[in-house]
């Protein structure tokens, strides 16, 4: 018999296995494109040539106070070290001097970044000549209210950002299973909202009725009709950002696109970009289906990890087995998570989540809607074996573990298998 050989990230490492020929359905790879010769040419020319908006440097002038945006250490990949040195340079070119800048990691409802984080996310250049601060949902006192959407939202958001002369959004773009896509809109909703503004906006991610669990417009590559992402999209036109820098990684992780200039339509250019290289097209869907999250930091914690089930499920039959691969090295964060799973049931689970809306309570509520479709088993550190359990994952140490108990839970001496090894980013299309 022929075999198949694999090493998938795991961690800040890598996992071997292997799979009979026979067996092996789809290798989910999406389509890769080269990083620019020149990071920083590239950087530049898309700054200075933007998509609908005049060059950065025309936007801003001297004496102004500028706020970047930063994403948070969960959002590691977007790998702002490298490109947030050059977004500070090209503004001292044109005028704006460090002490009028400030960068605000935009946590949401997420923890507090700590400063070695910062200089992680930022780079020790910026951070020994920019303030850089954590945004805080909790601190009522420093947000500024705005008004409501047209669903009811209530929009405040961090001072800092209300009361600055420019802002300027950074972040990255890959599949998100809420709202569509990540980056754009998100870096104020929740990036630099209230807690209040987060929850009310994130309801939408439920269905309209109690029992009926998560919305299912709520939902990887989902825009149009999407509510929870047409609300984010009103909170953030309140604030009307002067200017975005978004960019996209590719198959391995390496910067590849680069969209800069109006919020709203460099976003959009951006998610077309994701289309291309992450959107695969499947016609079946597998009895098991292996699923490395990509390594660190997109397996940091389950909670994270989540997306890469996600994904996994769209390629999994129903009934099937979803081993997914992620070492979970903060798997207790954020501390609320697990607290959901005291609930006895889904729907007291869901009416929990609906009394007081964190997105940790909607996560949850998708945790075990992938349970009740399949069985869930994760290759993790050993420590974090009892906690995974609480979340319906049954957790192992090894991937030689997870392969057995994938076989015997799937009842089929001669199963289907698809692998996915970028599956925090890769998603799964079954067409006819």
């Amino acid at each position: 018999m022929n075999y198949r050989e694999f090493s998938l990230k795991i961690g800040k490492g890598t996992t071997s296995f292997s799979i009979p020929e026979s067996q092996l359905l789809y290798e989910l790879v999406g389509n890769n494109r080269p990083p620019p010769d020149d990071l920083t040419a590239t950087y530049r020319h898309a700054l200075d040539h933007p998509i609908d908006s005049p060059p950065l440097r025309q936007i801003v002038k001297p004496g102004e106070r500028v706020v970047i945006t930063v994403s948070d250490i969960t959002r590691g990949w977007q790998r702002n070290e490298l490109t947030l040195p050059l977004l500070i340079d090209y503004l001292n070119e044109a005028g704006i001097r460090d002490e009028d800048i400030t960068v605000i990691i935009a946590v949401g409802a997420h923890r507090q970044n700590s400063p070695d984080e910062f200089v992680e996310l930022c780079s020790a250049k910026v951070c020994h000549r920019i303030r850089v601060v954590n945004h805080n949902a909790w601190d009522t006192d420093n947000m500024v209210y705005y008004g409501t959407t047209s669903r009811g939202t209530e929009v405040s958001v961090n001072r800092l950002v209300a009361e600055a002369d420019r802002v300027i959004l950074t972040g990255g773009v890959i599949y998100h299973y809420m709202v569509g896509y990540g980056g754009g809109r998100k870096s104020i909703m929740p990036g630099v909202s209230s807690l209040k503004t987060i929850q009310q906006s994130h309801m939408w991610a439920m269905a309209r009725t109690v029992g009926d669990g998560s919305n299912p417009l709520a939902a990887n590559m989902k825009t149009a009709g999407n509510p929870a992402h047409e609300d984010m999209m009103e909170v953030a036109a309140f604030i009307k950002p002067d200017f975005i820098v978004n960019v996209v990684p590719n198959l391995d992780g390496e910067l590849t696109g680069f969209f800069a200039g109006n919020w709203v339509s460099a976003w959009q250019a951006a998610t077309r970009l994701v289309d291309e290289i992450f959107g695969v097209p499947i016609k079946e869907q597998a009895d098991i289906v292996i699923a490395s999250a990509g390594g660190y930091p997109k397996d940091i914690n389950l909670y994270q990890a989540q997306k890469t089930i996600d994904n996994g499920v769209y390629a999994m039959k129903p009934g099937g087995v979803v081993i997914l691969l992620a070492e979970c090295p903060d798997i207790e964060e954020p501390s609320e998570f697990f607290d959901w799973f005291d609930n006895e049931t889904l729907v007291d689970l869901e009416k929990a989540v609906r009394a007081n809306f964190l997105i940790s309570g909607w996560v949850a509520v998708r945790q075990l809607e992938y349970v009740n479709s399949g069985y869930m088993i994760m290759v993790t550190h050993e420590n974090n074996i009892e906690l995974a359990r609480k979340a319906g994952v049954h957790g192992v140490a090894t991937i030689e573990e997870a392969l057995q108990l994938a076989y015997e839970k799937c009842g089929n001496g001669n199963p289907t298998v698809t692998v996915m090894p970028q599956g925090a980013n890769t998603f799964p299309i079954l067409t006819p």
